[in-house]
């Protein structure tokens, strides 16, 4: 039996194991450590190992290059043998020995498949296809020397293409690729060959296109997914879009019905293939855009056969009425859905383009007035036209464009039921139809008063419809206001030309947005409107009445006037800023006309703040005193620089010295006013005006007294901490003291080194970078010791 020692012992007995494994621990990790330095030290001296080059190119394809190469010289010396020459050999001999390396070269791809090298049977194949189109050449010139060369061609290419198609679908050969996509790629020759040959004209080769491209269309519809569909495919468009250009450019030149029919059939039977390859194409979005085109083409025969019985202002309408005429088709349930949907864009395009051709027309009616404020008042135009082509083309062929932009706009209205499309067709319906109805007195060459009557009616009409939508979601809420102001902007140009027509219209276009205004929801938008309008209608009443401009200013402030009390009264912030925006840019326009007339600006100005005044009297709007007090002081100096006044002082002291005294009541009553409302316009009124009468008068008096009153008040500031007097009296004594001074600088200037300034601007940067160093120091040194700190 094996002792069992005492806990005593035991206890001792572990703790010395234990020292003896941590021994031989610490022993093995040194060892390990020393290895791994040696190791890393090792490696690092040792040199690189060299990468293994890695191949740029693949097998197959280094493989399928050098058989496309060797295709090649094959090929071009094939070439070469049959039309220059080899040996003693006629053209008889070389044609025999062609044939025969032809014949070997047809059968080679057999075995070679055989065998699984495929990529070989195919480059053998290549240089077989090659070498019977140069067995044909030699078959003309050795047997056919007399045949047309272009019938040849044409009777060569559908043999070669028959027996490409053949020899790929041999058994043998029917593993390779490229047989069928050559045969077909040479299939698109034959026709358009045969049309030239027989002198067919531009029809008979319009034909032949459309017929080769009807057949690959059919190809490519039952060829299985490969080479030779992609070849049918691209033959198709290819072919189909000659042929289709060629059939449209046709039907735009033809000079009769006869010819016209015609280019129709043409462009009808390109329009059937198109349809009926979208039938079959199971990709909803290729199928659509096939029947974009099939729609396009129907719209462009039917139309091309009514245009050469017709005047040429009518061709856009007869297109467009087939258009709409093929949006019929949309309804009809038991075409597809991709072929319903191509329709309706295809006659979307249509109405669009329409209305694109009307654009013109609109513009001129539009923007053509506007040349009417270089000739304002020289007279009543004779008629519509004259009235708004003045110095523009006038476009004839346009004299649809109404009827064109109204059918589009009924379209809108009847054809669009789905709830997404409706509310915007129905406000394109209502731009058509605005437009329809604008240019409608150009084409009819209305009177001029009847022009002016339309464009009225249609602003209030316009307005009239915004004013009772109670959404903006209803049809014809959005477009109305901003028709609204169009048309009135347009009205406005369109009246220049009459002195009772501008009155008359300013005034009606005044009335009628303020009427437009009783409503909140268009008040942003028409109080502005009626504001502007009665600007202009102040303008003209006062130059009908023979003022001078500076007494019509007088007029026109009576629209800030009436803007400051809309404005106290609008419900909507916008509309007040707006509102408030207007009548301020009318006071700049009045100020504007007082320009040449002191005693009239200083008036104006002074009526200016006034009205500034009265909105200062908000509690959103106190900051206009400011404002208010500038204009009243501005208002003041004009005045008494339009008195020739030499000594302002007899004036400005009578108002400063109350103001002052206003001012200083107010800041006891509430210690919380600024200084600027308090003491800013006593000072202003004095100061100023004095510091212009200072820098004017040539004794030294009048400076002085300026200086040490500016003194007192910019001590008086620092003292109570002011600032407006501490900056006002500061400004003012700085500009007084430049004045006084000013000559002895300029004697100074003169007597100083031209290297002075530059010397002093020397001083200053290396004083600037010294700064800029010691701070950099300073910084570094205050990082520095962040770190040494914990």
């Amino acid at each position: 039996m094996t002792p069992v020692p005492p806990p005593a012992e035991e206890l001792r007995l572990i703790d010395a194991e234990l020292w003896h494994l941590h021994a031989r621990s610490s022993q093995l990790l040194a060892r390990r450590a020393w290895l791994v330095a040696h190791l890393s030290a090792t490696s690092q001296h040792r040199p690189p190992a060299a990468a293994a080059p890695r191949p740029e190119a693949t097998a197959p394809r280094v493989q399928n290059l050098l058989l496309l190469l060797g295709g090649l010289l094959l090929t071009i010396a094939a070439i070469a043998f049959t039309l220059v020459s080899w040996g003693h050999l006629g053209i008889t001999g070389r044609a025999l020995v062609l044939g025969a390396v032809t014949v070997a070269a047809l059968a080679a791809p057999v075995p070679l498949l055989g065998r699984g090298l495929r990529s070989t049977a195919e480059a053998v194949a290549g240089l077989a296809f090659a070498l019977t189109v140069l067995d044909a050449y030699a078959l003309h010139a050795v047997a056919l020397t007399g045949v047309d060369g272009t019938a040849y061609t044409a009777g060569a290419s559908a043999v070669l293409a028959a027996g490409w198609t053949g020899y790929g679908l041999l058994r043998g050969p029917a593993g390779l690729r490229l047989p069928l996509p050559a045969a077909l790629a040479t299939a698109q020759l034959p026709l358009l060959l045969w049309a030239v040959a027989s002198g067919a004209g531009p029809y008979g080769i319009t034909a032949a296109l459309l017929v080769t491209a009807a057949c690959d269309t059919v190809v490519a519809s039952r060829a299985p997914a490969g080479p030779a569909r992609i070849v049918a495919t691209v033959g198709a468009y290819g072919t189909g879009a000659w042929g289709v250009l060629g059939a449209a450019w046709l039907s735009w030149t033809a000079g009769g019905p006869g010819a016209a029919a015609e280019a129709a059939t043409l462009l009808l039977f390109a329009a059937g293939v198109a349809l009926a390859a979208a039938l079959r194409d199971r990709a909803e979005v290729h199928a659509a855009g096939l029947c974009v085109a099939a729609g396009l083409l129907v719209v462009t025969a039917l139309g091309g056969i009514v245009r050469p019985v017709l005047p040429a202002t009518w061709t856009v309408p007869a297109h467009l009425a087939v258009g709409i005429a093929l949006s019929g088709a949309v309804r009809a349930h038991r075409l597809p859905e991709p072929v319903r949907r191509g329709l309706a864009l295809a006659s979307a395009a249509v109405q669009g383009l329409a209305v694109l051709w009307a654009l013109p027309l609109l513009l001129l009616t539009v923007l053509g007035p506007a040349g009417a404020a270089e000739r304002v008042w020289s007279g009543a135009p004779d008629g519509a036209r004259q009235a708004v082509s003045a110095g523009a083309p006038w476009l004839p062929q346009l004299l649809t464009a109404p009827l064109v932009l109204a059918a589009v706009a009924g379209v809108l209205v009847l054809a669009v039921r789905a709830t997404a499309w409706r509310s915007r067709a129905l406000q394109g319906a209502l731009l058509l139809g605005w437009a329809a109805l604008m240019v409608v007195p150009v084409v009819l060459d209305l009177p001029y008063p009847a022009a002016l009557v339309v464009e009225g009616v249609a602003a209030a009409v316009l307005l009239a419809v915004a004013t009772r939508s109670r959404t903006a979601e209803s049809g014809h809420a959005l477009p109305a206001p901003a028709l609204a102001l169009v048309t009135s902007v347009s009205l406005a140009f369109l009246a220049l030309p009459a002195r009772s027509a501008t009155l008359g219209v300013f005034a009606g276009l005044t009335a009628l947005f303020a009427a437009g205004s009783s409503g909140r929801r268009l008040a942003t938008v028409t109080v502005p409107a009626a504001l502007v309008s009665g600007t202009a209608l102040a303008c003209a009443v006062g130059a009908a009445a023979g003022w001078a401009p500076q007494h019509v200013a007088l007029l026109v402030l009576v629209v800030p006037a009436v803007a400051a009390l809309l404005a106290a009264r609008a419900g909507d912030p916008r509309t007040a800023v707006a509102v408030e925006a207007t009548g301020a840019a009318a006071g700049l326009l009045a100020v504007g006309l007082t320009g040449t007339d002191p005693a009239m600006l200083s008036l104006v100005l002074s009526l200016s703040a006034v009205i500034v005044a009265a909105t200062a009297v908000r509690a959103d709007r106190r900051p206009a005193a400011y404002a208010a007090t500038a204009l009243f002081a501005l208002a003041a100096w004009v005045r008494l620089a339009a008195w020739d006044v030499t000594a302002p002082e007899a004036y400005t002291v009578p108002v400063s010295v109350p103001a002052l005294v206003i001012g200083a009541l107010r800041r006891r009553r509430d210690p919380q006013a600024s200084s600027w409302a308090a003491y800013g316009p006593g000072l202003a009124v004095t100061l100023v005006p004095s510091l212009a009468a200072a820098w004017t008068d040539a004794h030294a008096t009048r400076p002085w007294l300026v200086g040490a009153v500016a003194l007192l008040v910019t001590l008086l500031g620092a003292r109570h901490r002011l600032r407006a007097p501490l900056l006002l009296g500061g400004g003012v004594l700085v500009l007084d003291a430049l004045h006084e001074l000013a000559p002895y600088l300029v004697q100074v200037a003169d007597a100083l080194p031209r290297w002075v300034p530059f010397a002093s601007a020397g001083l200053l940067l290396l004083a600037v970078g010294a700064t800029y160093e010691r701070r950099l120091r300073d910084v570094r040194r205050l990082r520095e010791m962040l770190g040494r700190t914990h």
